[in-house]
């Protein structure tokens, strides 16, 4: 279990819902520190008055804002912030309640688990679930976290409800305000429609299983020769050659397609199975191709790691858990 990073009440109506806030995501990956070059120490930054030099106590550390004057600065105090802050900051007040799916992708911050604080509360968490899941609705608020004021969306999401904190309006840019502007030429109707018949035949249902952190993977690889004494080498796989400037949009688009690229000796992308080729992902490739391999999935692994009463196994990567429940499977049979 992990710590909450809110704990408060949920309004809704007047039904007031004890919850708390749970981090619904998190960095996988080995964490690279600096060290000084041909040591073994460790670099570290410490807070210093940068007049002096001197490092400063955490404690005589005060925050402070610009006044709009170059170098003009005004301190604010602990107990002065706090007073800025809204009334009932412990609160998530639901002022309204919108279509799911009708909030852009954008807009989105952060989002966490809500959890019932204790089990008194857990009847009415189940009916706010329970109506926004049936109504297909979206709950509005907003949440002090941190410091600071957040629109929220609440939500049922796998089984619980989950809030998305949201990005102000002032703080969503315009693509002109960060980027050049896109220059718009008429389409040749042959080549649109290439592009359409490409998009559909390498349509895909959503299957997270599907994509890995391939770096992250290298880099964990690389960690564990280094401190084995060995030496790790990544040989990046062959990827299709880019287009010749003289083949033209149109006859890229042609290479591209699927059951096209086949006849041209290049391997073919994902097929519809009613057409007769290979599954597309999302629809069982996954799954028949770890079984031809005989491997299994994470999930799979982590049930037998449970089984096994393998320590920290939650939050292992699926090849660190492979290695945990060989060795586990090794002390078993031993």
């Amino acid at each position: 279990m992990v710590n909450p990073v809110w704990v408060g009440t949920l309004m809704f109506g007047r039904v007031a819902i004890g919850v708390r806030l749970y981090s619904a995501r998190e960095r996988r990956g080995p964490v690279l520190h600096q060290f000084e070059r041909g040591t073994a120490d460790r670099i570290r930054y410490v807070r210093v008055n940068e007049r002096t030099g001197e490092e400063v106590a955490s404690e005589d550390v005060v925050r402070g804002a610009r006044t709009g004057v170059e170098d003009e600065y005004v301190v604010l105090e602990p107990e002065e912030l706090e007073e800025l802050l809204p009334h009932g900051s412990r609160t998530m007040e639901l002022n309204g309640f919108l279509s799911q799916g009708s909030v852009d992708a954008l807009w989105y911050a952060a989002t966490y688990y809500v959890a019932p604080r204790s089990g008194a509360d857990a009847r009415a968490y189940q009916l706010l679930y329970t109506a926004l899941e049936q109504t297909r609705r979206t709950g509005v608020a907003t949440v002090v976290l941190r410091d600071r004021e957040y629109p929220v969306l609440v939500e049922p999401n796998r089984g619980v409800l989950s809030a998305s904190t949201l990005w102000w309006p002032d703080e969503v840019r315009e693509p002109d305000d960060v980027m050049p502007p896109v220059g718009h030429t008429a389409l040749a109707k042959e080549e649109l429609e290439l592009a359409r018949e490409l998009v559909r035949s390498l349509s895909v249902e959503w299957n997270p299983d599907d994509y890995s952190d391939s770096y992250g993977q290298r880099l964990t690889e690389l960690v564990r020769a280094k401190a084995r004494g060995r030496t790790f080498t990544h040989r990046p796989e062959r990827t299709a050659p880019a287009r010749e400037e003289g083949d033209g949009l149109g006859e890229a688009l042609r290479q591209s397609l699927p059951s096209r690229a086949a006849g041209r000796g290049r391997a073919p992308g994902p097929r519809d199975p009613r057409q007769g080729g290979a599954p597309r992902r999302g629809e069982g490739a996954r799954t028949d191709e770890h079984r031809s391999r005989g491997r299994v999935t994470k999930r799979e692994l982590l049930q037998r790691a449970s089984e096994l009463d393998v320590p920290g196994r939650s939050k292992m990567s699926r090849e660190e858990l492979e290695e945990a429940v060989g060795l586990a499977g090794q002390r078993g049979r031993a």
